[in-house]
């Protein structure tokens, strides 16, 4: 930063997320019994006074009246305040240092508690112009000092107007005094900072609105520690993800959008322009067509176990990264698939039904113990294999058959086809992915290999099971029962009716895809899958993506990171190396990896590179994307 630039900083609910006197009055009225209400009436005095409709001094007088404060609290306060520092400062407090000289905090609050939370971040006291609190000789706060500019209405412009500054000024803050600043003529421009608070009668006024510290510096081409602000990356969450994701992604900074349902291929065509990150569940489809108007997405999340509804291949070819949660819900539905084999061996759900409607059929017809009885598992991976584990200890003899070649868990039997798998159960429950080649995997023709009197569950995709011979099956007794939680159609919100054929039928329990949604694992979902993403895009590890080469490496200090995919052709690490090379550029580390579509390399580099090597990397042949890590 040249030094004819010079930013002054508010402090409260800019440099920090709160208002200092707001949690001092938590820390001060903690044993009063009218705490609630005077916790109130100090936020109500702040607002009034940070939008305008209060004058300045009316506002402090009458919030440290209510507080009645000492000054070991304010000790306290500081302590409080340290974490509450805004994440936009605390990510760029290596900026903040190294130009402390040109940093200035002018605040309407108190430099007893202000400055010793900026020294942290290389700010000098003596850039630091705030009120004085007064105390008594006990060391209650019995008043502020009234000399002290700050205290007075106009008080940040006049100090301003006294300091004599040279250059450029900046105003950063979210209250209307901030705004007084530019407005007397005093400052070049102001920001409206609104990552902590934002307040409309100040932004309307802003010459410039900027959700973190990080818009600021990328608007003004400053030296930053990221290279992009997190506050234009966009987020387009749909089908209800769960709130903790959302907040994970906000708390970072992204833009996010959220939308309760899924969207038609139409209606994602249109909203994905603008999309950096898009998160779904598993009734969003990502074609071909979608990803064709993509051109800004980065990665894509899918907050549940399958990615067949992602066009895995068209993600790849344009560098966009997939992540999933291949074991955050394996639980939930292994439990689901064991209380479903209890409940039809036992034949409860008609008898409940039954129940409802006033009959009572007291009989052991028709109903069994699970133990002992033959348990096949098409699909032996995550959920097969916990399901296996539990199962057995239920008393179950489990047999199992997969494509690929896995370990049996316990005394399970691995069986060499599927055919022989159906021979031999009494139950059979699915957990296979949805490839296209899984399309009515169990048809007409292998529920007839399906023993007399068998039980068939689907926990993994519709379209494994034709439901048409599944009804036939049931209604004519070959089967005894069946829990289907997914359909090969299924409605796109809960507002949608849901219809089916198998409607009705006896022993049949019917669940709207809901394997996996249990508090437990859409919790675990919303932090698994926003962490990866995250990850990803801070420090370029691709260390659980469906469809990339999988690299992890720790966060980068004191370089910068080149990100490079491209298409797996022979030749072009030695391309980009020359680039680097012909720019006089120092390699640090680097990393390949390839799988059979694309090559991600991830360069390290010093510090010092000409602007124009970016340009060369993007240019070399067969590359897809390009990105530049702090």
């Amino acid at each position: 930063m040249s030094n004819n630039k010079k930013f002054i900083i508010d402090f409260d609910s800019t440099f920090t997320q709160v208002e200092a006197l707001d949690v001092l009055g938590e820390i001060s009225l903690k044993e009063d019994p009218e705490k609630i209400e005077k916790l109130q009436a100090i936020k109500d005095i702040t607002d009034m006074g940070m939008d305008g409709s209060l004058n300045f001094r009316e506002s402090l007088e009458r919030r440290l009246g209510i507080l009645e404060a000492t000054k070991p609290q304010i000790s306290e306060l500081v302590e409080a305040l340290k974490p509450k520092v805004s994440k936009s400062f605390k990510r760029n407090k290596e900026f903040l240092e190294e130009h402390a000289e040109n940093i200035i905090i002018i605040s309407n609050g108190f430099r007893d508690f202000i400055t010793p939370i900026v020294a942290d971040y290389g700010i000098k006291a003596e850039n630091v112009f705030a009120n004085e609190f007064i105390y008594d000789e006990k060391g209650k706060i019995t008043d502020f000092n009234r000399e002290n500019v700050l205290s007075k209405n106009g008080g940040k412009s006049e100090t301003i107007k006294n300091l004599n500054l040279e250059g450029d000024i900046y105003v950063i803050g979210d209250g209307y005094t901030d705004y007084e600043i530019k407005a007397a003529g005093l400052a070049n421009k102001f920001y409206a900072f609104t990552e902590n608070v934002e307040r409309a009668k100040v932004t309307s006024k802003a010459d410039h609105i900027a959700p973190s510290l990080d818009e600021i510096l990328y608007v003004n081409k400053m030296n930053k520690k990221f290279s992009y602000p997190k506050s234009r990356i966009n987020v387009l969450l749909l089908e209800n993800i769960h709130p903790i994701g959302v907040e994970l992604m906000r708390q970072e900074g992204y833009n996010v959008e959220e939308i309760s349902s899924a969207l038609s291929e139409e209606e994602l065509a249109e909203k994905i322009k603008n999309v950096s990150i898009l998160g779904i569940r598993s009734k969003t489809n990502v074609t071909k067509k979608v990803l064709e108007n993509a051109n800004r997405l980065i990665s894509i999340g899918a907050f549940c176990i399958g990615t067949n509804q992602i066009d895995l291949e068209t993600c790849t070819k344009k560098g966009i990264a997939v992540f999933n949660a291949p074991f955050s819900n394996t639980r939930s539905v292994v439990e689901m698939a064991i209380a479903e084999i209890i409940f039809l061996m036992r034949n409860f759900h008609d008898k409940s039904l039954s129940m409802h409607q006033g009959k009572w059929d007291k009989s052991a017809t028709g109903s069994y113990e699970i133990r002992g009885k033959k348990l096949g598992i098409i699909g032996y991976g995550n959920i097969g294999a916990q399901l296996s584990v539990l199962a057995e200890n239920m008393g179950m003899d489990v047999y199992y058959y997969d494509v690929i070649e896995k370990l049996a868990l316990g005394n399970a039997t691995k069986m060499d086809s599927l055919d022989e798998l159906l021979l031999t159960c009494d139950v059979i429950s699915l957990h296979v992915d949805g490839r296209k080649e899984n399309k009515n995997l169990i048809n007409e023709k292998k529920i007839a290999l399906m023993k007399k009197g068998a039980l068939l569950l689907n926990l993994s995709r519709g379209h494994v099971v034709d439901i048409k011979a599944l009804k036939q099956a049931l209604d004519s007794g070959h089967l005894a029962g069946t829990a289907v939680d997914v359909f090969p159609e299924e409605p796109k919100n809960n507002s949608e009716p849901f219809v089916s054929e198998i409607i009705g039928t006896k022993n049949t329990i019917l669940t709207p895809h809901i394997g996996g949604s249990t508090s437990e694992a859409q919790v675990n979902i919303a932090k698994f899958v926003p962490g990866k993403i995250m990850e990803y895009i801070n420090t370029g590890n691709t260390y659980n993506s469906v469809n990339f080469p999988n690299i992890q490496l720790p966060f980068l200090k004191d370089a910068h990171r080149l990100i490079h995919i491209h298409q797996n052709e022979p030749g072009i690490m030695a391309k980009i190396n020359q680039c680097l090379a012909k720019h006089e550029i120092n390699i640090v580390g680097q990393y390949l990896k390839t799988n059979e579509d694309i090559g991600y390399v991830i360069t390290d580099i010093d510090k010092a590179y000409s602007p124009e090597v970016i340009d060369a990397m993007k240019e070399i042949p067969g590359t897809i994307r390009f990105r530049v890590l702090y």
